[in-house]
């Protein structure tokens, strides 16, 4: 018990040290260690990664599926880490509203067998709009989304700890200035060292981290080649179906 009232103690110091430390660098009235301009442009680039490819993955989202409360479905499901139920696509459901049709109006019928027919392309146009967005989810979204969960996450907490180092390092070198006798300074030049060492340490970490983006690129960049293959290859598809169907309905 006693341990963890010492330990909360410490930690309110220290919380506090920083608190001070931050504030008095906002009034200008405190100095800040500043980062390497390497440092600052990993970081800077990290974030740029972070943003765009976060507008990227959202606006996929509503290519491939434009209904809104269709996403929000799907995002609770994923979030309850629950499968998402299997979802008629909008041309198989036009393809089978058509079939019903032509049954009622009378298959042999000119109107009837028509509409079969483009009703059953319809459903193949719907089935291959159903794999797209299948394999864009798997090859494309879900490689960006586990860089913005994971990656992103871990990159975030590090520099997160990296600010703290930071501003334990400068309160440190403000507490140096301030001391006068000669035990105080001799206290305080070892605080510094041990501080500078934890920052050094920690800049170390979070460099190597945000020098890691450079493999997120070219994740990324093989991520958007296959989905770009998909696309084609939907596409190639719903052309050779409209064609033929195209052909058929002129005979």
């Amino acid at each position: 018990m006693d341990f963890n009232v010492k330990k909360l103690a410490s930690d309110a110091g220290v919380f506090f040290s920083r608190a001070v430390q931050f504030t008095e660098e906002k009034l200008g009235q405190a100095e800040k260690t500043e980062l390497d301009a390497h440092f600052e442009n990993l970081l800077g680039r990290a974030d740029s990664t972070k943003n765009w490819t976060e507008k990227i993955l959202r606006q996929t989202e509503v290519l491939l599926q434009p209904n809104p409360s269709a996403r929000i479905e799907e995002f609770l499901y994923e979030k309850l880490d629950r499968k998402i139920p299997s979802r008629i696509t909008n041309g198989e459901l036009l393809g089978q509203y058509m079939i019903e049709a032509a049954s009622e109006f009378g298959p042999g019928t000119p109107y009837g067998s028509t509409l079969i027919k483009v009703g059953e392309a319809q459903r193949h146009l719907g089935a291959a709009d159903r794999d797209f967005i299948q394999s864009s989810m798997i090859n494309f979204l879900t490689p960006l989304r586990n860089f913005l969960e994971g990656d992103w996450k871990t990159i975030s907490k590090e520099r997160r700890l990296l600010e703290n180092r930071r501003l334990d390092l400068d309160a440190c070198k403000a507490r140096l200035k301030k001391a006068k006798a000669a035990e105080a300074k001799a206290a305080a030049e070892q605080e510094l060292r041990l501080t500078q060492a934890g920052f050094d340490h920690q800049a170390e970490v979070t460099r190597l981290l945000l020098e890691g983006i450079s493999s997120t690129h070219t994740n990324h960049l093989r991520c958007l080649h296959e989905f770009v293959e998909a696309q084609a290859t939907y596409y190639a598809q719903c052309y050779q179906y409209t064609l033929d169907l195209q052909k058929l309905l002129s005979r």
